[in-house]
């Protein structure tokens, strides 16, 4: 039987000989694999969008599908945790509009290497997702809190409302006085319901799962030093989802220069 020709080939079937000839070469994104890598292992829980983010924000022109194509064939896929149930009609009271509006403080617990007990006191900006502050100690009053308060009142002025759980350090009658003075309205959440104060438990996730899970705490004053820096990172560096992948000090950015071209009401 006579061989058809390459040319032959192609003509018949309508395929050009540039086609016929093309041999793939090899990606050469060894580079851009090592450094998906690394940004995986700093950031466990996080997936391939999160991760395309960090590479745009480091300068990286990339396609959304060419991270996940990598991500996927280096197998850095996470297990996705159960998901809770949450009863029907379970919604956080009382949304933030815009800066200042609402603000939300909690607390959440670690320990150093030694065993000592670590108190750590959160408060955050629930419209643009901003860490305000992250206090450690081991014991916190409520004389602490208002001090705590007052430093960054002082810094950007005071919200509107204040939303916190029942502590003892946030009811306490001389810290009400305070708020009241200061012209800021308290919101408690109702008991056994922490969803109300769901924009507290979501930064707690994060700060347990990118910071806390990952350090060693040899001192409450290392421990300071640590988390800091991992606030900066969260206000400056780290893109959220909810407002569209920006990092929340962007996000504040956008807004006021939006809301000083165009007013936007805040009840």
């Amino acid at each position: 039987m006579q061989r058809v020709k390459p040319v032959r080939a192609c003509f018949l079937v309508g395929l050009s000989k540039s086609s016929w000839h093309y041999r793939p070469k090899p990606r050469q994104d060894s580079e851009l694999r090592r450094r998906i890598h690394e940004l995986a292992g700093q950031h466990p829980r996080r997936g391939s969008r999160f991760i395309h983010a960090l590479l745009v924000k480091e300068g990286n022109k990339i396609n959304k599908k060419r991270v996940r194509r990598i991500w996927r064939e280096e197998q850095l896929t996470i297990k996705k945790k159960p998901s809770r149930k949450i009863r029907t009609g379970n919604t956080i009271p009382m949304t933030a509009e815009c800066p200042n509006h609402v603000w939300t403080y909690d607390f959440i617990f670690d320990q150093t290497l030694g065993g000592t007990t670590l108190k750590i006191l959160t408060l955050m900006d629930e419209f643009t997702r901003q860490s305000l502050a992250i206090h450690i100690a081991e014991t916190f009053t409520s004389i602490d809190v208002k001090v705590i308060l007052d430093e960054v009142i002082k810094e950007r002025g005071a919200p509107t409302f204040l939303r916190s759980d029942n502590g003892s350090e946030f009811i306490a009658r001389d810290l009400g006085i305070w708020l009241a003075v200061q012209e800021v309205s308290t919101r408690f959440i109702e008991p056994g319901k922490p969803w109300q104060n769901g924009f507290a438990e979501s930064f707690h996730s994060r700060l347990r799962e990118e910071c806390l899970t990952q350090e060693v705490f040899y001192s409450a004053q290392h421990a300071r030093i640590l988390i800091e820096g991992w606030r900066a990172f969260y206000n400056a560096h780290r893109p959220h989802s909810p407002i569209g992948y920006q990092t929340p000090d962007e996000f504040a950015a956008t807004w006021l220069a939006q809301s000083a071209s165009h007013p936007v009401p805040c009840s």
